[in-house]
């Protein structure tokens, strides 16, 4: 009798393509080579100082040296609950909140808590590498929906009305989005919530960008937008890009009650709870003032405006306009052509070995033909990799 060492599920997960680029960037970084990386999704600045200062004094409190309540600490989840009034403009309880080890583990963890094996997925597409992976870990089956630059990187209810079956389930929404920086309007919002409530799925909205928007385009969240969802919404959210604190692995999911006491069930056996320390760095940034995230955001705009006329000043690149996040996703079909290569990752891979630049191919994200650049490095990289690209694409 023969088996394989690994097993099947696990086997069959591709790795992070986002974090295996910043790794190889960081790599050859340290090897002293000039790599500029629009890598990884991670805000170059320092988290702000008072929400560093609260975890200080938390490591040197012995009650945070102890176990806590798995679902998160009491008052972090009062504090995440009025977060959520006042950010979503969705009202929930302490009780519908639950803390987990990044925004990973809730997108993880929300998937495994409402899928059967075979349940499908609609899932906007271009998408955030991990979400299709998530969903087949849980026994889902991810079904791309996909909208191009032409569309603004929007689904529209005509194509999720097309690919919508009897074995779907959740449709997933995220805005403003991961890879593109699309954002819906409150319209769509709403249309799309309304939509899927009467079909009777859940939605699983992922609004960790939820601060980061510009040019006045509001954010809109799905569990407002539409009430009739109701018991039918899990939002999923963290502290990670709106503070600057991707390493401190705070994140949480907001939905109905029995779904999050079966994913606190699920999450006691997985890792209990969330480090003290870093839950209570939490609870000063999401209880403290916004003041550090508005400056943050200046700067991406800034570093936005920068990156889309950079890129569409090169032949054959097609940028729209990204209105959230912190990304530029560009068409590069047309580079593709004028260079005769034959993917996007290809083309990513030339660049690095050629200009040392990073970026990431639109295969991580679904179909070929696009880069994604991360504008959250400084404004100095951002300009020397543009003008890299500039020169070696022409």
């Amino acid at each position: 009798m023969t088996s394989s060492r690994i097993s099947h599920l696990v086997g069959s997960i591709a790795e992070s393509a986002t974090l295996a680029v910043d790794a190889k960037a960081k790599a050859l970084k340290a090897a002293g080579r000039p790599v500029i990386s629009f890598g990884a999704g991670e805000p170059d600045f320092p988290t702000p100082d008072y929400i560093v200062e609260a975890a200080v004094a938390a490591a040197r409190d012995p009650k945070n040296h102890r176990y806590s309540p798995a679902a998160g600490l009491p008052e972090l989840r009062e504090a995440i609950a009025a977060q959520t009034l006042r950010d979503s403009a969705y009202s929930v309880e302490a009780s519908q909140v639950l803390v987990t080890n990044g925004g990973k583990q809730a997108v993880y963890q929300t998937f495994a808590t409402l899928l059967d094996p075979g349940d499908e997925v609609l899932v906007p597409t271009p998408f955030w590498t991990t979400y299709p992976e998530a969903i087949r870990l849980a026994g889902g089956i991810p079904v791309e929906v996909f909208a191009g630059a032409d569309q603004g990187y929007l689904v529209t209810l005509e194509q999720l009305e097309a690919a919508i079956t009897p074995r779907t389930k959740i449709l997933l929404f995220v805005s403003p989005s991961n890879p593109t920086g699309a954002v819906y309007s409150a319209e769509q919002t709403r249309e799309i919530g309304q939509w899927a409530a009467a079909k009777g799925l859940w939605v699983v909205s992922d609004e960790i960008y939820q601060h980061l928007t510009y040019d006045g385009v509001p954010f809109t969240s799905i569990a407002a937008a539409a009430p009739e969802l109701a018991d039918r919404v899990v939002l999923v959210n963290g502290v990670a890009k709106t503070y600057a604190m991707t390493g401190w692995r705070v994140g949480w999911m907001v939905g109905p009650q029995d779904v999050i006491k079966a994913a606190t069930n699920l999450q006691s056996h997985a890792t209990s709870n969330v480090s003290n320390v870093s839950q209570r760095a939490a609870l000063a940034a999401v209880s403290g003032p916004l003041n550090a995230v508005r400056e943050m955001g200046v700067a991406f705009d800034r570093r936005r405006r920068n990156i889309v006329a950079g890129l569409n000043a090169i032949e054959g690149v097609d940028c729209p306009t990204p209105h959230g996040a912190f990304y530029a996703y560009a068409d590069v079909t047309g580079v593709l052509e004028r260079l005769q290569l034959a993917s996007s990752a290809e083309l990513a891979s030339l660049i690095l070995d050629k200009v040392e630049v990073a970026v990431v191919p639109g295969e991580a994200f679904g179909p070929s033909g696009y880069l994604r650049l991360s504008y959250a490095l400084g404004d100095d990289d951002l300009a020397e990799g543009v003008r890299r690209l500039q020169e070696f694409l022409g």
